[in-house]
């Protein structure tokens, strides 16, 4: 059986996009609300594969865009478990943006998603087994 470590550090995923025309706004950047779609969707994939359960996003907290992504740059994004509760668990997604002909790169967003495990019949599940949970603090 993997420790909660191994868990965390198998379930981190990373996707890379090309940001052509159709994503992009009148700025030439990549619209706001595709960046949102592509992070929630790197960090359903990531707590899914942390959890191997249903997942359902709760929450999305904090998304901090500091920088624009051009159209016509590559973008990678990452998802990393940050916090495992009860039901629930926590993933950062980070965006980096590089340049297609050259080595400048840099995190362009950052964000933090909330997802909870659910059962058929969308009730909350525990994400880990007994053995793996946490002893109660008195």
């Amino acid at each position: 059986m993997l420790t909660l470590a191994e868990k965390i550090s198998r379930a981190e995923t990373r996707i890379f996009k090309a940001v052509f025309p159709n994503t992009t706004n009148h700025y030439d950047t990549l619209f706001g609300g595709t960046t949102l779609h592509l992070m929630d969707e790197v960090a359903f994939i990531t707590a899914t594969r942390f959890s191997r359960l249903k997942m359902v996003t709760v929450s999305s907290d904090k998304v901090d865009f500091t920088h624009p992504i051009p159209g016509g740059t590559l973008v990678e994004l990452i998802g990393r478990v940050e916090h495992v509760g009860r039901t629930s668990l926590k993933v950062r997604v980070e965006l980096f943006v590089e340049q297609m002909y050259s080595e400048d790169r840099h995190r362009a967003v950052s964000g933090l998603f909330t997802f909870v495990a659910i059962d058929e019949d969308k009730r909350p599940v525990a994400i880990l087994p007994p053995e793996m949970r946490p002893e109660p603090v008195a």
